[in-house]
């Protein structure tokens, strides 16, 4: 097969067809001394965010309630107002003992988030907030209500390491890791403003919990560059007695393709939904369009989820982006299909995500005929298929669309820390 002579290729049935190659828009990506794309793994290193509750396991916050001077069963108590009544004022908290009441509150629930702006779009059942940390690195969650489910999409890093050419949020690299227990507060936060009636009504037949019920690590980050923290605040999630109390099987995982820490993810014995975003079934294609596919090729990233599957029984998510001319052409769904089928039936389900288009940008939405082309070889090879709908487009919301601008640190500059 030849590829990219004057942006056409050859298929593998002889016919040509354009091929639009990725390269970036607007900003440089980083380069290493060989002139590849730069990969950052580990965090820069800054002040780390003030230790709080969600950090710690159940018996770790006994050992710290103690220390803090109280008895152990404090921590109980405390947990219920955090994980249950979303609050962290002391005011709130008249069970505790008035005399060390704020000193421990502040102890145990230091405040980690500073919320900058909110914008709301789909007549408020979307909802995208910007946070400043600690340090003033900047992130993004939104929040999203459908029928009969309420959907966080949480940052688990300042920025991102991977270095994806589409993706707006790594395009300054990664800022740091955020620590367990600032995701968890863009979920507490998120579920206090539920219960205040901040996100839009349900329509009268839906008789959902009013809380969030479904979590995606599809925000700011790479989750799996930032397994332990991420791993910490999902056992929180999940934990019904001292903490969240979620459905392991609301959370989504996801990751370009980090195949160590997706093995490690399998053993775990926590049944969350795993994704990989794929995005190309062809190495050459994958290389440039995934920087971290130079490190684990297409077929050790498919090994891996088949093999997450073999181990939870929990079906996989493989996510595509379409972009026109560039990843949605047939052959490559054929492509995708066979390699899929090669590892065996019933163990994944794939959603395309038609791109946020730009204007004038090479990186746009498929047309719709060749979105729904797409969809239908792939359904046609016995492969569950479903054409994923993105909220959140009219507020830069949407997948790949987050990212701190200049406009965001100017008002962040301005923004008083929290109390």
């Amino acid at each position: 097969m030849v590829l990219y002579p004057e942006n056409m290729i050859t298929t593998p049935e002889g016919t040509p067809v354009r091929q639009v190659r990725p390269k970036t828009e607007g900003w440089s990506q980083k380069k290493d001394a060989e002139g590849r794309p730069l990969l950052q793994f580990a965090s820069p290193k800054r002040g780390k965010p003030p230790l709080h509750l969600a950090d710690l396991t159940p018996d770790e916050r006994i050992a710290k309630v103690k220390e803090l001077g109280l008895p152990g069963f404090r921590a109980n108590q405390l947990e219920k107002h955090y994980f249950t009544h979303y609050t962290h004022d002391p005011a709130a908290m008249t069970d505790l003992p008035a005399e060390s009441r704020e000193e421990f509150v502040h102890g145990m629930l230091p405040p980690l988030l500073t919320e900058v702006r909110r914008l709301e779009t789909d007549r408020g059942d979307t909802i995208k907030f910007l946070w400043k940390l600690h340090d003033g690195a900047l992130v993004e969650s939104v929040l999203m209500r459908y029928p009969g489910r309420i959907t966080l999409c949480v940052s688990s890093q300042a920025g991102c390491g991977m270095n994806c050419p589409f993706c707006a949020t790594g395009q300054a690299g990664l800022t740091r890791n955020m620590s367990a227990g600032e995701i968890i507060e863009q979920i507490v936060r998120a579920n206090r403003l539920i219960a205040d009636g901040g996100l839009g009504g349900k329509k009268r037949d839906d008789h959902s919990a009013d809380r969030v019920s479904n979590i995606v690590f599809m925000g700011m980050g790479e989750p799996l560059a930032n397994y332990a923290r991420v791993m910490q605040a999902v056992r929180v999630m999940v934990d019904k007695d001292h903490g969240l109390g979620m459905s392991a099987r609301g959370i989504t995982v996801s990751t370009v393709g980090l195949v160590p820490a997706i093995k490690k993810l399998a053993d775990e014995n926590i049944p969350v939904t795993f994704a990989l975003s794929l995005h190309a079934p062809d190495d050459h294609l994958r290389n440039e369009l995934i920087p971290v596919n130079s490190r684990w090729k297409v077929d050790e990233a498919l090994d891996a989820a088949r093999e997450y599957f073999d181990k939870t029984g929990r079906r996989v998510s493989i996510e595509y982006a379409l972009i026109k001319d560039m990843n949605d052409h047939g052959w490559r769904a054929d492509l995708l299909a066979d390699k899929l089928n090669e590892r065996g039936r019933g163990w994944v389900h794939v959603n395309p995500i038609p791109l946020n288009p730009t204007p004038g940008s090479i990186w746009t939405a498929s047309e719709v005929s060749v979105q729904n082309e797409f969809v239908r070889r792939l359904n046609d090879a016995g492969i569950p298929t479903t054409l994923r709908d993105t909220r959140g487009k009219e507020i830069d919301g949407a997948c790949g669309q987050l990212v701190a601008t200049e406009a965001d640190i100017a008002d962040a500059a301005v923004t008083p820390a929290e109390l």
